[in-house]
């Protein structure tokens, strides 16, 4: 049991006692990690500005502390800080990227394109999404998967059109953990002059992600799925070429008028320290969580009959 135990927890937490449920839902959350949590209470505390007042020490140390973060944020997926937007997590990241580039791109006054392709097997929030687009009028795709779970090339190739603006196709699958070959859809869609979307809430440290090597214009991210804070998250949004979106919140146009509303800085701090640890921690994080899945394999294996 002892062994069993020592599922429970962040990589940086002591095994759980003894008589406590083990924890399977880690695609659902996962616990604050306790060096993220460290680095986040003096933002509580003392170091309390808001980061966008500018004419004074307490807000300059606020956004210092912001602007780290992102700058930790866009280390791990090869990006620009200037190209990370924080948000409220990964359903407010994908409505932004979504609706964003489709409204913006339907109005456009040169050449309107009003369609979207994207996956029957995305997260809810993607699909309702691009079900609240069909009501205004866009069209969308939804492509189908095989039996491993991965988009067909070719259907994807086919499925765009001159109309096309957006392909959204998540990284990793949050209930059956098949990794899409995102490079390669990447690669297609910027031979065809489409804008790619991923949602990377469930890859996002956990296996490595380059924007320019993958050809990525849009990246979703959370904050509570790589041992981080609930509720904060980010969006990529690549600047060159520049992707233009229509914005969903108005107020005093923080975030380079993406996303206004003022920044929690100990939930930016928390996920920029979480996405450090990440960049560090990732090869012998996966060869923990690959020991941990080959004993609980081993234990049904050996402990139930008729499996």
């Amino acid at each position: 049991m002892t062994e069993v135990n020592t599922i429970h927890g962040s990589p940086g937490q002591k095994p759980a006692h003894k008589g406590r449920p083990v924890y399977l839902d880690y695609q659902a959350t996962t616990p604050l990690d306790p060096r993220v949590l460290e680095a986040m209470m003096p933002f509580y505390t003392e170091k309390f500005g808001n980061p966008h007042s500018r004419d004074h020490f307490f807000g300059w140390e606020a956004e210092e502390a912001v602007e780290k973060a992102r700058g930790q944020i866009a280390a791990l997926i090869g990006a620009g800080e200037k190209e990370i937007i924080f948000t409220s997590g990964a359903t407010e990241s994908n409505n932004l990227a979504i609706k964003g580039v489709a409204r913006l791109q339907a109005h456009h006054n040169g050449s309107p394109k009003t369609h979207i392709v994207t996956c029957a097997t995305e997260h809810k929030c993607v699909l309702e999404a691009s079900a609240a687009l069909e009501r205004d009028g866009i069209a969308i795709t939804y492509l189908p998967v095989g039996p491993n779970g991965l988009i067909d090339l070719d259907q994807l190739r086919d499925a765009i059109t001159d109309n096309t603006s957006l392909v959204s196709i998540m990284g990793v699958n949050n209930e059956i953990g098949v990794i899409q070959p995102l490079a390669e859809i990447g690669a297609l869609c910027r031979e065809a002059g489409v804008f790619f979307h991923t949602d990377a809430a469930q890859a996002y440290g956990k296996i490595g992600l380059d924007v320019d090597a993958m050809s990525i214009d849009l990246m979703s991210i959370s904050g509570h799925k790589v041992y981080g804070p609930m509720g904060i998250g980010a969006l990529f949004v690549r600047r060159r070429p520049r992707v233009r979106l229509e914005t969903l919140i108005d107020g005093g146009g923080q975030e380079q008028g993406l996303r206004s509303g003022t920044l929690p800085t100990p939930l930016c701090v928390g996920l920029g320290e979480a996405s450090a640890i990440a960049a560090t921690d990732m090869d012998e994080e996966t060869t923990r969580l690959k020991g941990l899945n080959d004993l609980f394999l081993n234990n049904i294996l050996t402990r139930l009959e008729g499996v």
